[in-house]
């Protein structure tokens, strides 16, 4: 290599500054004739990046626009679990539940399994009476992951006596249970696993930009013909034209399709839930929790070095860009996790904070807590295909009947999905990669825990993160007050992951946001120098972007400082729209 710079964005799917000059080039040309889009993709979160993959990867033009980052709204704010949701089996919505639990055998044994593993989960158990019941629910649950021929990715459930529960879990209350049943989910950084999906379309041919945002529909009569978009980096306009547009924009599906028509709207719901992010070293226990409450569910999920508690489940009609967490919602979440511990948590164990909107397609039900998880695709006007509702872990059926629903609208014939059997970049020589992991150690000088933590990051692509050390040591040094990442995934971030502020690598491309005491405002300085090397910032920009981001970090603590989601939306307004100097 002759620089890290260079050397770094000459990997094949990397989405560093001359791969997005080279999109934006690509999309502004599609007004040219015989260059339009087959699938413009509107809409950069976890439905938005699959559907692009789908789309690009049976052989179609493709573009994808997101108006912020890539996973900034509801897929980065997620509880992290691929799962096919005991609460819907209870529900009896048993279509839903055998379709994620089949979905999260693929992402753990063939998709991700660099990105994705199973993580165990205690259903405790007060009443001697709730065995039998909850047992056979569990067995169901078990039972139905088992199809397709394609691997569970999970160790099955097993009965766990007082004694037994006690001992995996030694901060319960010892009289709260009787006993315990013992289950696996999956578990992944949403984030993480939306920027490795986004750069696998990339890498297939997917001409994919983020910070721009559609402001418009074309038209041709009645037909969608593409999109007029502005590019929030340098304010530009222009169009984009394509065959079809696909409306992947989740909790926004309203907003975007009200542009073109007010007929035949799907309707979808804004749900909140928040997390709290507390270190691991507050309570002692092996396993995760799920625990019942009056509304819903609450998991407490083992993070690394941290548990995430959560969720709450409530509506939302505020501002959609900032969904906030109130003092309400703190409080809430930590008197029910209290209920079956020993030591009870306070609000000065509390690390992290994060608020995201679940899109729930609406009903007659007032409750956001039963409203269906379900997803719909709708044509409401010709050249417009709508997907809504539906779960994370079903992001690429969802895809997929996108696809397919726009497919049947275009004259040539398209190919079947074919992401069942397509592994995200990483995943293929993950496992070899692994078990060589220490020699991997003594040929870089990386410390072989260093190396695990970016096999778990990066997979096979690993080794681009370590040339870049190789060529400069110093990037080695993990991040101030970050101690888990290395300065060098910030550099990573820039030049292979799309990441163009100083935000989007502490939020989503790491998780120093939620996992440190200072939630990175430390780390903010680094990152923006770092960044600013191969992004081409000024001093004045370098200074802009920590501006923004302690800004950020200062609206949500005042945020979780109010009573209610008026006051905290109220508090949060704002800040994530401040675009810094260019």
């Amino acid at each position: 290599m002759s620089g890290f710079a260079e050397g770094a964005e000459a990997s094949k799917g990397a989405l560093g500054p001359e791969a997005r000059e080279a999109s934006l080039a690509a999309l502004k040309a599609t007004t040219e004739p015989g260059k339009e889009l087959d699938i413009l993709v509107v809409g950069g979160g976890i439905v938005g990046t699959g559907t692009a993959l789908d789309a690009v990867t049976r052989g179609l033009n493709v573009g994808i626009v997101e108006a912020s980052d890539w996973a900034a709204g509801t897929s980065s704010r997620s509880s992290k679990l691929i799962h096919g949701g005991l609460r819907y089996l209870e529900m009896l919505d048993f279509g839903l539940v055998k379709e994620a639990l089949h979905e999260r055998g693929l992402l753990l044994s063939e998709l991700a399994p660099h990105l994705a593993r199973p993580v165990p989960f205690l259903y405790p158990l007060s009443k001697s009476f709730e065995r039998p019941y909850v047992g056979a629910g569990i067995a169901l649950y078990d039972i139905m992951s088992i199809s397709g021929g394609h691997k569970r990715g999970v160790p099955f459930h097993k009965h766990l006596t007082r004694r037994g529960t006690l001992r995996a879990a030694p901060s319960l209350k010892d009289d709260a249970f009787v006993g315990s049943i013992r289950y696996y989910d999956g578990q992944v950084d949403d984030a993480k696993y939306v920027a490795n999906l986004i750069r696998t379309a990339a890498y297939y041919g997917a001409h994919a930009v983020n910070r721009v945002a559609v402001v418009d529909f074309l038209r041709e009569g009645e037909r969608v013909v593409g999109a007029k978009v502005v590019n929030h980096e340098d304010g530009s306009t222009f169009k984009i034209r394509a065959k079809q547009v696909i409306n992947a924009t989740g909790v926004w599906t309203d907003e975007t399709q009200a542009m073109v028509t007010e007929r035949g709207q799907l309707k979808v719901r804004a749900s909140k839930g928040i997390h709290l992010v507390v270190p691991r070293d507050r309570f002692q226990s092996t396993v995760g929790l799920i625990l019942r409450t009056e509304k819903s569910v609450l998991f407490v999920i083992p993070w690394g070095r941290h548990w995430i508690i959560g969720t709450t489940d409530t509506d939302w009609h505020l501002d959609k860009a900032h969904p906030a967490a109130s003092s309400k919602d703190i409080d809430y979440l930590l008197e029910h996790v209290n209920r079956v511990l020993k030591r009870p948590l306070t609000r000065e164990d509390v690390e992290g904070v994060y608020a995201g909107l679940r899109p729930l397609l609406a009903g007659e039900n007032d409750s956001t807590a039963k409203l269906s998880r379900e997803h719909i695709v709708a044509h409401p006007v010709p050249g417009l295909v709508v997907v809504a509702g539906g779960k994370w872990t079903t992001y690429r059926v969802m895809a997929k009947d996108a696809v397919d629903e726009a497919s049947r609208s275009m004259d040539e014939r398209v190919p079947p999905s074919c992401t069942e059997s397509v592994p995200l970049l990483g995943a293929t020589g993950f496992k070899a990669a692994w078990n060589r992991r220490n020699r991997t150690a003594e040929e870089t000088g990386v410390h072989v825990a260093r190396v695990e933590h970016l096999l778990n990051r990066y997979g096979s692509m690993a080794t681009e993160v370590l040339a870049l050390i190789h060529e400069k040591p110093e990037l080695a040094e993990p991040l101030p007050g970050a101690d888990d990442y290395l300065q060098a995934e910030a550099v990573y971030a820039a030049t292979h992951e799309g990441a163009r502020h100083v935000n989007d690598v502490l939020t989503r491309r790491t998780r120093i946001s939620i996992e440190s005491w200072d939630r990175g405002v430390s780390a903010a300085p680094v990152v923006a120098k770092l960044m600013g090397e191969i992004l081409g910032w000024s001093d004045a920009q370098r200074e802009s972007e920590i501006k923004h981001y302690l800004a950020r970090v200062e609206a949500e603590r005042l945020s979780q400082q109010q009573p209610d989601d008026e006051s905290a939306d109220a508090a949060r307004l704002g800040v994530e729209d401040i675009v810094p100097l260019r």
